[in-house]
């Protein structure tokens, strides 16, 4: 089963479009979880326990749980096999290197984590996709326009007559073309003009979408510009607003639930966007 297929039986199962990130921080943790033997593992498990019926997708960045050095690690590997099968794992690591180096990052990701899909960035060209892109079952998203406020510093950049953003994704659509289901795109929610314009680019590409949330993303654009011509729906991820909702919610709240909570409100957002725009 490609990545693509995965993604639609998923969020066709359990009607959501919602990814939540998991980019865990120790101080930020209860307590309770973090007097735990694995923190990081129990705190994840329970969140993917109380969620796993009401999103399409789990995105772990990397980085967050490599501060927690070999237990981060340990724990990573050890939370993406208790995640349902029939749910993708989005590794964001935004992997930018070519050769043997990429080939390695790619056995870890595919390998050794058995993540469905990873972050790239396109700055290398083909050469720091191509390993990635040589598992046939496996997925990359391409950065294009990422969600942060000086994403234009080089995304707005003129290269062969438009944007440099423009351009990566037509870059993808091409090598989407020689190997179908391998190649999405990063889209922001930030900036709803551009997600618009990268959909008329790329319209048979999946988008995972940033900035939702504590980013003040634009949830309209993400759901009327996200699904692609063939109705495959956006991965329109939320991180720390849903994994870290129970520190606003009444003292004593269950973390797990407080997630499963503010999971289940970007759910029925977005389909209320989905349904006003039938």
């Amino acid at each position: 089963m490609t990545f693509t297929n995965k993604l639609v039986a998923s969020q066709k199962a359990n009607n959501s479009w919602v990814c939540i990130g998991l980019d865990l921080v120790m101080e930020r943790l209860p307590e309770s979880v973090r007097s735990s033997k694995s923190p990081f593992l129990s705190f994840s498990r329970a969140i993917v326990e109380a969620t796993a019926d009401v999103v399409s997708a789990y995105k772990p960045n990397l980085g967050f749980w490599l501060t927690e050095g070999p237990a981060g690690l340990s724990a990573l590997q050890q939370l993406v096999a208790v995640i349902p099968e029939n749910i993708p794992v989005i590794l964001d690591a935004k992997f930018n290197d070519i050769g043997n180096s990429a080939k390695a990052y790619a056995r870890v990701a595919f390998e050794t984590l058995r993540a469905d899909a990873v972050t790239v960035s396109p700055y290398l060209g083909r050469d720091g996709a191509e390993p990635f892109l040589n598992h046939a079952e496996r997925s990359i998203f391409l950065l294009a326009r990422t969600s942060n406020a000086s994403a234009p510093d080089l995304q707005d950049h003129v290269v062969k007559g438009h944007p440099l953003y423009e351009e990566v994704a037509q870059l993808a659509a091409q090598w989407n073309a020689d190997l179908p289901g391998t190649c999405g795109l990063v889209a922001g929610a930030t900036y709803p003009e551009e997600l618009a314009r990268l959909r008329q680019i790329a319209p048979e590409l999946p988008f995972l979408i940033p900035g939702i949330g504590s980013q003040g993303g634009n949830l309209e654009a993400a759901v009327a510009h996200g699904p692609t011509h063939a109705e495959v729906g956006p991965v329109i991820n939320s991180s720390r607003g849903i994994i870290y909702a129970w520190s606003s919610a009444p003292s004593g709240s269950d973390f797990a639930e407080a997630s499963r909570a503010a999971a289940i409100e970007l759910r029925d957002n977005i389909n209320r966007i989905r349904e006003a725009a039938q």
